[in-house]
């Protein structure tokens, strides 16, 4: 891998390539008091930013274990605040230069600002920046609330909301996406098998960590994809003078001297000098909330040491997309406000009562020090906290611009799941708006364990809280899409557009084609049936990505995969129709897909199983299987890395080496194919088989009625398979050519062929 200095990486940032993402849906034509006097509709904005720097000194800091104590200010903090009115109704939305801010802390600022405004409550939205350099406004591990500071903060922004409106003026508005895709990097990364860290509570839980170190051997890679969007909404006088602009991006933060806004404040500095100034009498106001960056930094442990970032060159990256994107989008007169609230109240894990009862017993009345106190006494705040949290959602539509707010750490995928499946094109989410009720990982990354979901006050919904907080959210922009008073601005899902590889494989007529570029289980989709199949089993990272351009030209550029971490995908095979769902199983077929190997070869005796076909069985083993073999295979030293085919049961069955050493860490297609007692297996369209020879599969017609498709594991669950797996296809035939699918992936393809 090419050296990468900060000399390339702001070469690489500065011309980012910018996705624009427009429009308006339908507007319905409304009267209000908003109107101009010739009766056109008027759309007006207010924008303050109001210092909430403490005057006194020291004040606590949290956001880490241990509180820290700030002597100085090194720049001011501020809450930001964005009113906007298109006549029917005035909507608020604040972001504050703080960590963590509870929901009823939270509470208390809307209602003194809806007193002192008279926008109501639940059309105020608030959140925090998640610097981890201000002032304590919440109690998080070891760090206590800041009595005093909060107390002067409540007003503070209430009263920053009040200016905001006070500055209302006619306006335009209008909205865009940039792409950042260099600085957004995943701080989760997989720990291989054997490597597995114990938690604060003694047990070998973590598949996935924080912060792994560069290049370390010890992990597989990262645990989630991230959300490269830089998202930007903007108001201007009708003559063109900046008001404000909101925007969002998804990396955690990026750290700094305490107390300091971060890089978010840096933002609001830079892309005020790239706008111009404002009106004299209302200064512009530049705004940066925090994305979906639950599992985001900005350090890529691919590489062999830190390229060097602090965060004003972070900023000034972020400012320049959202520059970008300021000047390319459309502008309006006039959009519709629509804004809906809903509270979904979750269950709290059960705090480990009896694990931190002897360590705080040890520990009496002296503070905790050590990361196992802090999550000991992190259990008894938890058993005194009522056994659910009321989490406060909300919606907001500007025109055709959709907001979701979340108040928790919202990891990346989440985001992107809710921009894909909103009806307001486009979507983007704020996270830790409205309360701090923690981390919110999908199930999946929940059963890999990690900081983000060790049981705290900070990370303590229950397992299954992700999936009910984005249907939640989906449905409220759902109901500001078809807000009756503004008109419908549904966006259709958009149709899949195969890449030259599916076409090439769907011309073959295979039963199912899965992708496996889904980004939540239980089940895969069939693009071809446009059905679900199978069911994967807990540890999944999905939506990695795939085999991509400029490797494989004849793959979408986005293409996606699953990181299969020790887990399978199971199918029944009588899902997939034709000829499995005879009674009488003739043992012809053909699986094919592409896989990249994240598990060293020299670590244990099968390196780990790619599919298998059989019996969920731990006893007999009948079936097909087919692996990556390990250090040691029936005393061939020189096995590990090749492909291993075996069949038959336990008892009687027989083994096929393959030729070729797999390389770690890159992409390989492969293609099983069974007819009868013969066997080949195909590796990157090569004619000539990597395995040939005949076996028995000791599938009976009634021992195939049991069986099931495993992909990324054998079917007794033995060394499954630690990488990624895409592009899955299943044919009831033998196929004799198996060069075509994989030169269509290599292949560079005219856009209009003659």
């Amino acid at each position: 891998m090419p050296k990468i200095t900060r000399r390339t990486f702001l070469d690489r940032t500065k011309n980012t390539t910018l996705a624009l993402a427009t429009g308006m849906g339908t507007l319905a034509s409304t009267a209000s008091a908003g109107n101009k006097p010739n009766g056109e509709k008027l759309f007006r904005a207010g924008a303050h930013a109001i210092d909430i720097t403490p005057t006194w000194f020291p004040v606590l800091v949290n956001g880490n274990f241990q509180p820290k104590t700030a002597t100085k200010a090194n720049d001011p903090l501020h809450a930001r605040c964005l009113v906007l009115d298109d006549g029917w109704r005035q909507i608020a939305v604040v972001v504050i230069d703080n960590c963590l801010i509870a929901g009823d802390l939270m509470d208390e600022m809307k209602k003194l600002a809806s007193a002192k405004t008279g926008i109501a409550t639940d059309r105020i939205l608030i959140s925090t920046t998640h610097t981890h350099s201000a002032p304590s406004a919440m109690g998080a591990l070891g760090t206590p609330p800041d009595e005093k500071y909060v107390k002067f903060l409540i007003p503070k922004v209430a009263e920053g909301i009040a200016l905001a409106q006070k500055n209302l003026a006619p306006a335009k508005v209008g909205w865009a996406i940039g792409q950042l895709p260099e600085l957004a990097q995943s701080r989760r990364w997989i720990a291989r098998p054997d490597k597995l860290i114990l938690d604060p509570f003694g047990q070998k839980t973590t598949r996935a960590t924080m912060y792994p170190g560069y290049r370390n051997p010890n992990f597989e890679e990262p645990s989630g994809p991230m959300d490269p969007a830089v998202s930007v909404l903007a108001v201007k006088s009708p003559e063109g003078k900046p008001i404000a602009l909101l925007a969002a991006y998804s990396i955690h933060y990026v750290g700094s001297p305490i107390l300091s806004a971060d890089y978010f404040g840096a933002f609001a500095d830079k892309i005020a000098a790239m706008v111009g100034p404002g009106d004299a009498h209302r200064p512009f106001v530049g705004i940066l909330a925090n994305g979906s960056s639950g599992d985001a930094y900005i350090r890529d442990y691919s590489l062999e040491k830190a390229i060097k970032l602090d965060r004003f060159i972070v900023a000034g990256a972020v400012a320049k997309v959202a520059f970008e994107a300021y000047q390319s989008m459309e502008m309006h007169d006039w959009a519709p406000l629509a804004m809906a609230e809903e509270t979904l109240e979750l269950a709290v894990r059960k705090p480990k009562l009896d694990w931190a009862g002897p360590i705080l017993e040890k520990l009496g009345d002296k503070p905790p020090k050590t990361r196992i106190e802090v999550y000991a006494r992190e259990q008894v705040l938890l058993s005194k906290m009522p056994p659910t949290r009321k989490l406060c959602l909300q919606a907001l539509r500007i025109g055709g611009l959709g907001i979701a707010a979340i108040p928790a750490e919202v990891f990346a995928i989440t985001g992107l799941k809710i921009r894909r499946r909103s009806s307001l094109q486009p979507t983007f989410t704020i996270s830790m708006a409205n309360g701090a009720d923690g981390y919110l990982p999908p199930p999946e990354q929940m059963a890999m364990g990690g900081y983000t979901t060790y049981l705290a006050r900070t990370s303590c919904l229950e397992a299954n809280a992700e999936p009910k907080v984005t249907a939640a959210v989906l449905r409220l922009l759902d109901k500001v899409a078809g807000d009756e008073k503004a008109g419908d601005a549904r966006v259709a899902p958009a149709k899949r557009n195969p890449s030259a590889y599916e076409a090439a494989v769907a011309k073959s007529k295979p039963l199912a084609l899965l992708p496996l570029d889904d980004m939540n289980g239980p089940r895969a989709l069939d693009v071809l049936g446009g059905k679900k199949l199978g069911k994967f089993e807990t540890q999944i990272a999905y939506y990695m990505p795939g085999p991509q351009p400029p490797k494989f030209p004849g793959m979408a550029a986005d293409n996606r995969a699953a990181h299969f971490v020790g887990q399978r995908l199971l199918i029944d095979p009588r899902e997939l129709g034709g000829r499995f769902t005879a009674d009488k199983y003739d043992g012809k077929y053909t699986a094919e897909f592409w896989f990249y190997n994240a598990m060293p070869c020299d670590v244990r005796e099968t390196t780990g199983y790619l599919f298998s076909l059989g019996p969920l069985d731990e006893v007999n083993h009948a079936g097909d299987h087919l692996a990556i073999a390990g250090m040691d295979v029936g005393g061939k030293a020189d096995a590990a890395g090749k492909l291993l085919f075996h069949g038959g049961s336990k008892s009687s069955g027989a083994s096929l080496l393959g030729k070729t050493v797999i390389a770690m860490r890159d992409w390989t297609h492969v293609a099983l194919v069974r007819d009868g007692s013969k066997v080949a297996v195909y590796l990157n369209g090569n004619p000539t088989p990597d395995i040939s020879g005949r076996l028995d599969s000791g599938l009976s017609a009634e021992v195939f009625k049991k069986s099931t498709i495993c992909i990324g594991g054998r079917s007794d669950g033995y060394c499954n398979f630690e990488g990624k797996i895409a592009a899955a296809a299943f044919y009831d035939r033998p196929l004799s050519d198996m060069t075509e699918h994989y030169a269509t992936a290599r292949r560079v393809l005219l856009a209009n062929p003659r």
